[in-house]
């Protein structure tokens, strides 16, 4: 029972922990507006160091040499356009969280659903033949001929009582006692 509280108070007090970015005091913008914009492209720019989290989460040295950089941009007046062309002039399509759609990553984009569409095909075609194969079988290989149905009920007669069986030899218990009796 304390463990249950234990853990339900632990959940609690996680709930109402706000969440943690790497951004410093020191780099946030006085104007609220400009500041929501700087953190709204942050999250969209990789972190080359980390490579899979935004400069908005990341920790490196790097992250927050970019995120004042797009401060920079913002306070001189730039667009978010013209801060995103910017850092991809400088660093190139990889500084990108999201990349564009454009001819250099058109494989990127269409590679996942034509996998997809190629996985669902051969899952198709697999059922398919699969169904078609069934049906084709020979029905005369899947019953039994009078002589093996015959063989089949012996054995089966066979494995129920074995001392009631003509040319069986006496189980080996039965052997066993009798000689230890004599």
């Amino acid at each position: 029972m304390k463990l249950l509280l234990a853990g339900a108070l632990a959940a609690f007090l996680m709930i109402g922990c706000p969440a943690a970015f790497a951004v410093q005091p020191d780099e946030i913008m006085a104007d609220p507006g400009k500041e929501a914009r700087a953190r709204d492209l942050s999250r969209e720019l990789r972190c080359m160091v980390c490579q899979n989290q935004s400069i908005d989460d990341s920790e490196a040295p790097l992250a927050r040499d970019l995120r004042l950089l797009v401060r920079e941009r913002i306070a001189a007046g730039d667009s978010d356009n013209q801060v995103m062309d910017f850092l991809v002039a400088r660093y190139g399509e990889f500084v990108l969280l999201k990349p564009r759609f454009n001819p250099h990553t058109l494989v990127l984009w269409l590679l996942p659903p034509l996998a997809l569409l190629g996985g669902g095909l051969a899952l198709w075609t697999y059922s398919r033949r699969r169904r078609e194969f069934s049906g084709t079988e020979d029905q005369g290989l899947l019953k039994l001929t009078p002589e093996e149905e015959a063989r089949l009920e012996h054995l089966i007669a066979a494995e129920t009582s074995p001392e009631s069986q003509p040319g069986y030899p006496p189980i080996a218990s039965n052997a066993v006692s009798a000689k230890t009796s004599g």
